[in-house]
């Protein structure tokens, strides 16, 4: 008797139904995006596949995942909701099939100049999860041939098992957050619980109840800076902060920061010196977000270093640009550097010099990683510390 053939698409659902055990195990929300764009590509025989998610408190479209772009840029490009083939699918909440774009008016050709992307063919599904439309998830360029019923049939399976997977993930991501910052709360908010009960007493001096105001006047700062430093590492965790890339000289950036910190490194007796190529190219980053992550890194040297010590702030280019920012603080143990980049971690015994939130190394490494970058750390007890960062040179 002659082995039964199975049809394609039923290899294809096979297929589907093993790769769908994997998304539904991967809580990391950037790992799972770019598994399933790889997943959509493969079970769709397409050229390109990429993710966009729908912000519902700004009504904004934005790239987040594809096959064929990078991080920083995707995460730059909004898409219009009304004026776009992604918008025309999380609107209508439908499946859509175009054989030639260059004939559809809805097609966004500004995706094109910035990724650099012929979209000839598209096949899109929605992303829903329970009555929530999530975003959209698109095949672009069939390899052989047009796209079929069958599959936006496979496109539609995966994109509703995608879409609970992303919210498994952004949920999970929430809540960790979450636990940590009200863990982190309950130390401002006992201080503050305390002083204010101290002023409500009639015989507290009047030197002691200044020198209480002045706390209460810190832990209210400490508490706006971890809020507006939570709410940074969570758009960055969650996939939702936007990098808008351009090219720019990076040592006038450094001259821009250094500027910036002068005043607050001679208030400390501390000398900050700036070295930089001249012969260095453009990068090619998010200004705002490569400043951010600099100032910290100057910011925490100032923090943590030696009366009238220095800090040394370079930027060469080899293979890679680095930046590298050195102090001539006590250092960190080694024990402690597996942890430094951990979410409200703080070296033990340096707490006392000062009052951060415990976020801003977290905040660089979620930036630089965006990039496609690396930080890295080295650090002698006694000696200093220097944080070196890594962008690739385009």
């Amino acid at each position: 008797m002659p082995k039964r053939k199975i049809p394609p698409i039923v290899n294809r659902y096979q297929r589907l139904i093993e790769l769908s055990r994997d998304l539904a195990s991967t809580l990391d929300l950037d790992t799972l995006l770019r598994r399933i764009v790889h997943v959509a590509a493969e079970l769709c025989e397409s050229e390109q596949a990429s993710i966009l998610l729908y912000d519902h408190v700004k009504g904004e479209l934005y790239f987040e995942a594809a096959t064929n772009i990078e991080q920083p840029m995707m995460s730059g490009l909004s898409v219009p909701v009304d004026s776009s083939i992604a918008g025309w699918i999380v609107t209508h909440r439908q499946p859509i099939i175009i054989s030639d774009t260059s004939q559809d008016k809805r097609h966004f050709s500004n995706v094109a100049k910035v990724t650099n992307t012929n979209t000839r063919s598209l096949l899109g599904a929605p992303l829903i999860t329970k009555d929530k439309v999530v975003g959209a998830l698109e095949a672009i360029n069939k390899r052989n041939g047009e796209f079929t019923t069958e599959d936006q049939e496979i496109l539609i399976t995966l994109g509703a098992q995608a879409a609970v997977a992303i919210e498994n993930a952004r949920l999970f991501q929430q809540s960790d957050l979450i636990a940590d910052l009200v863990h982190e709360l309950r130390t401002p908010l006992a201080s503050l619980n305390t002083a204010v009960h101290l002023l409500l007493r009639t015989d507290v001096p009047d030197e002691q109840r200044s020198r209480i105001s002045e706390i209460i006047r810190d832990e209210i700062f400490r508490l706006s800076e971890m809020t507006t430093s939570f709410l940074d590492l969570a758009r960055l965790e969650s996939g939702r902060a936007q990098f808008h890339p351009s090219h720019f000289d990076l040592g006038k950036l450094l001259e821009d920061c250094r500027e910036m910190m002068h005043s607050r490194a001679t208030e400390k007796g501390l000398t900050l010196y700036l070295e930089s190529s001249p012969e260095l190219p453009p990068v090619y980053a998010d200004q705002d977000k490569i400043k951010q992550v600099i100032l910290n890194l100057v910011s925490n040297a100032i923090k943590y270093n030696s009366p009238a010590g220095s800090i040394w702030v370079k930027a060469d280019a080899d293979k890679d640009f680095v930046i590298s920012v050195r102090d001539m603080g006590p250092g960190i143990p080694p024990e402690s550097l597996p942890n430094l980049f951990q979410k409200f971690f703080r070296v033990p015994g340096l707490e006392n010099m000062s009052s951060g939130t415990g976020l801003g190394l977290s905040i660089c490494k979620r930036i630089v990683e965006a990039h496609n970058g690396s930080i890295e750390v080295q650090s002698t007890v006694g000696k200093g510390t220097t944080f070196s960062v890594h962008l690739p040179i385009k």
